[in-house]
């Protein structure tokens, strides 16, 4: 199990949202907690600064993470991020603990490929995306970076839903683990609104033309 990225945190004890604002405000630090494990959770604090940057990557939310607490690594994972609503701000981080020999839970980024060159939109359809994510479970080796979506071949009025996404050896689907019928879409190639349009407007004329027509009888 390899790690890509390294988090250096401290321990704290202060909680409540009084000491979490302290922390931001005079320290450039953010509070977070590590859990999961046989370990209880730890509450940690963080420099802001070295966690934006590492947000930075896409690559940090589906990696495993060497979190340093006071000297001491451990393999974890980003679980959730907690963002201030209108400033660049990271308020709060939870990460989850994994161990080499247990499966792990988390999302993954989708990432579409081939959409330029889309069999759909040269026939004049547009892509619209259902997911940009996807829960999945697989060792901690396994763990991949992100799933790509093929779209090149995908024909107008077709839908693609997660059972067409390629897993790599290890990985599976939480959605389909759960049975078919939660096989979700994640995209589809449907007609543009410009086109249903100019589609529908000779249908307008003909039936114009058979009233007139009628009318002159």
């Amino acid at each position: 199990m390899s790690t890509d990225f390294t988090l250096h945190a401290k321990g704290r004890e202060d909680t409540g949202k009084g000491a979490s604002r302290r922390l931001r405000r005079l320290a450039g630090e953010i509070p977070a907690i590590v859990y999961g494990g046989k370990k209880d959770p730890a509450k940690l604090t963080l420099i802001h600064k070295d966690v934006m940057k590492a947000l930075e990557n896409e690559a940090f939310y589906s990696h495993i993470i060497a979190l340093d607490i006071d000297g001491k690594s451990e393999d974890v994972i980003l679980k959730d991020v907690q963002r201030h609503p209108a400033k660049t701000i990271v308020l709060h981080l939870d990460f989850l603990r994994v161990n080499k020999d247990t499966k792990l839970q988390t999302k993954v980024p989708l990432h579409y490929i081939n959409e330029e060159s889309c069999a759909g939109v040269k026939s004049g359809g547009i892509i619209s995306r259902s997911m940009t994510e996807l829960d999945i479970m697989c060792l901690p080796k396994d763990l991949p970076e992100y799933l790509e979506v093929d779209m090149e071949n995908v024909e107008l009025g077709t839908t693609l839903h997660i059972s067409d996404v390629k897993l790599p050896k290890g990985v599976e689907s939480v959605a389909l683990s759960h049975g078919t019928d939660h096989d979700l879409p994640i995209a589809a190639v449907n007609k543009s609104k410009a086109k249903a349009e100019d589609t529908d407007e000779p249908a307008a004329d003909a039936a114009g033309d058979t009233e007139e027509a009628a009318s002159e009888e």
